[in-house]
């Protein structure tokens, strides 16, 4: 099913899919058009809107026509970012992005500590800039995405799900994640008084930063939407938690993003290692390995952070 609806978009494309690249919340192939390698998208249906689609696509080109490393949306053969399939999925195209990705969730970095201080230093520098071409522009009247403010991540009904009713919480980390979410509405509502706010990525994992040589470049847009700025590097930093020298890496994103304090870092990495848990409770089988595993890393890092 899901290669007959690749063939139908990439069609539409004037292209031909070569293979299927991943398929788990959206489906992602490689095609081939007249012009090169590109990247087809099969949308998750009910996630996003066909109007925040349009508004992805349309931020992702204005960054790539600004020379930022970010992947452009190509236009259909109507001239159109965003189709719709025969059975109602969403379809879109960006270009191909070369790079191998900057590491695996829950797999120790391979390369040398030194290389991966200077990657986090590079990454830090990207989000700045993307943070900052993003504030330059301005964004059509119809532009939406979703909300990840403070009703988006520790309100009564968070974008990602209820992260402190989780089903498989031991009583220790419910009490926890309870306390976790009382500290970040305080931190939160703090920062929000004069704080960093707008269009950000909100999914910087390590399969979405691709490694090019020494350079990088973010792929995947998919949650992005308006949000406090820091919670970019908190989503960096909630998969480098158990790093040997996660001290020094955080100190590298840091410095290359620039103006951010460390106790600001921490606030929103546990923002987003609280969301991890929300987002997995309604999405994967209650038997999968993932639960346990964001569980214990928010009850660590909340643990920490509360005492």
């Amino acid at each position: 099913m899901i290669n007959t609806l690749a063939v139908e978009a990439a069609d539409l494309w004037g292209g031909t899919p070569i293979r299927l690249l991943r398929n788990r919340e959206n489906a992602v192939f490689e095609i081939a058009l007249p012009t090169g390698r590109a990247a087809l998208r099969l949308h998750r249906v009910g996630y996003q809107n066909p109007a925040a689609v349009q508004s992805e696509l349309w931020w992702c080109a204005a960054m790539a026509a600004r020379g930022v490393a970010v992947p452009a949306a190509l236009p259909a053969r109507d001239g159109q970012f965003l189709q719709t399939l025969a059975n109602g999925r969403l379809a879109s195209v960006i270009s191909w992005v070369e790079g191998e990705a900057l590491g695996e969730a829950g797999v120790l970095f391979a390369q040398p500590t030194e290389t991966a201080l200077r990657q986090h230093d590079d990454l830090g520098q990207l989000l700045a800039r993307i943070h900052a071409v993003t504030d330059s522009l301005t964004l059509p009247a119809s532009f939406q995405r979703p909300q990840w403010d403070i009703d988006g991540l520790v309100g009564e009904s968070p974008f990602w799900g209820r992260f402190w009713d989780h089903p498989l919480a031991s009583p220790r980390q419910t009490a926890l994640l309870r306390e976790a979410r009382a500290l970040l509405t305080k931190g939160l509502q703090a920062y929000a008084q004069g704080g960093n706010f707008g269009l950000i990525h909100a999914d910087v994992l390590r399969e979405n930063v691709l490694v090019n040589g020494n350079s990088l470049s973010l792929i995947d847009f998919d949650d992005s939407g308006f949000g406090f700025r820091p919670y970019d590097l908190g989503t960096v930093l909630s998969q480098n938690l158990y790093e040997p020298a996660y001290h020094e890496i955080r100190a590298a994103l840091l410095q290359g993003y620039g103006d951010l304090s460390v106790d600001l870092a921490d606030l929103f990495t546990l923002a987003r290692v609280c969301a991890s848990v929300g987002w997995a409770a309604p999405r994967l089988p209650l038997s999968d390995p993932v639960h346990i595993s964001h569980l214990a890393r928010a009850e660590m890092l909340a643990a920490r952070m509360l005492a």
